[in-house]
């Protein structure tokens, strides 16, 4: 066995159906008892809702969260972090809200709970992906990852079939991404892969049946080990693209992510054929076309055209993404680039 390195996440996790009720719990065990409940705007009728169970924890709610993480957002909800004496973070929502609050722990270490209710991943890593001036960058450090996380079932059975289906493989592109980093080992390498089989077996029964408690559960368990994937070893050539057209071109997170998945993973495969071949076995034996079939079947988008990229857009997300690459087990270059956005821009089914 080779040799490698393997740091675990400090991160507690509870999980199961019914566990945001011990939030005030949660709260009051990392010593706080001022806490602001973060949410998107359309959650926050449900983050006033947690607000007012936790009574006087709770030191109100910023519903301002967005995709991206502008880093303009970020400065709003230091001015009311700072004006309500906060002492801690509970982000309710998905990546956008979760991104917020890593955000503002990034600037002053204060403690989060994280309560997912869509299939990001993104409450177990210690990276933070923010944007301004239309560049999307990442960082990662030990004080943006959340200290408590509650995985609670019940919270995502409301998660509309689209969304469940593009949050899934926005959490699946993690784990195909850590099978071939530079720094995977075997213990990240064995959640990659039970995280895909999770999904696999889940997301085609959220489509047929939303209010599935188990798949449910199965698809948030997935979710947790994709991400502590992503948290565990460095990323790729995928999430370099991803964070190019999202930052730079405001295309959906959880929709960019669903559709670049089979492209990438197919032109890695050149590269990285033997790390991929367990993932590609989870997939009819094809690691792109395999992919590609899967999002397909169960109705994820396919097409970066229908999501306001335009065809003359191209040329500079190409160049972008192969500035300041990421490691990548694949050569790239702005030619190869080119083709790879062109193909998932037309939606075209990968080799």
């Amino acid at each position: 066995m080779r040799r490698f390195t393997y740091a675990a996440s400090p991160a507690r996790i509870l999980f199961g159906a019914g566990r945001s009720a011990e939030i005030g719990s949660a709260i009051e065990e990392i010593g706080c008892r001022r806490a602001l409940v973060l949410a998107t705007s359309h959650q926050k009728a449900d983050a006033e809702a947690l607000s007012e169970r936790l009574g006087a924890l709770s030191v109100g709610v910023f519903a301002g969260a967005v995709m991206h993480t502008p880093v303009t957002v970020t400065q709003t909800a230091l001015d009311i972090v700072a004006e309500r004496r906060a002492d801690c973070l509970v982000s309710f929502g998905g990546g956008s809200t979760t991104g917020l609050g890593k955000a503002i722990a990034y600037r002053t270490d204060l403690p989060q709970i994280v309560i997912p209710t869509t299939y990001a991943g993104s409450e177990v890593t210690p990276i933070l992906g923010q944007t301004e001036d239309g560049r999307k960058t990442t960082v990662r450090h030990p004080s943006i990852l959340p200290e408590v996380v509650v995985y609670d079932p019940d919270l995502t059975l409301g998660l509309p079939v689209a969304m469940s289906v593009t949050s899934g493989l926005n959490a699946m592109a993690h784990a195909v991404e850590g099978l071939y980093a530079r720094d995977r080992n075997p213990v990240s390498t064995l959640m990659a892969v039970e995280g895909l089989k999770a999904f696999a077996d889940s997301l085609p029964v959220l489509v047929k049946s939303p209010q599935d408690a188990v798949a449910r559960a199965d698809a948030l368990h997935g979710a947790w080990l994709c991400g502590t994937v992503l948290g565990a070893v460095g990323m790729a050539l995928h999430h370099k693209i991803c964070h190019t057209l999202g930052g730079s071109f405001d295309t959906p997170h959880a929709e960019t992510h669903a559709i670049m998945l089979p492209h990438t993973a197919a032109f890695n495969a050149q590269a990285a054929r033997e790390e991929l071949a367990p993932a590609a076995d989870i997939f009819s034996g094809s690691i792109g076309g395999g992919l590609w079939d899967f999002a397909k079947s169960i109705g994820a988008p396919l097409s970066l055209r229908d999501f306001g990229l335009s065809e003359a857009d191209l040329d500079g997300a190409a160049n972008i993404a192969t500035e300041n690459p990421y490691w990548n087990p694949r050569p790239i270059d702005q030619t190869s680039i080119r083709t790879l956005l062109q193909q998932a821009w037309e939606g075209v089914r990968p080799d």
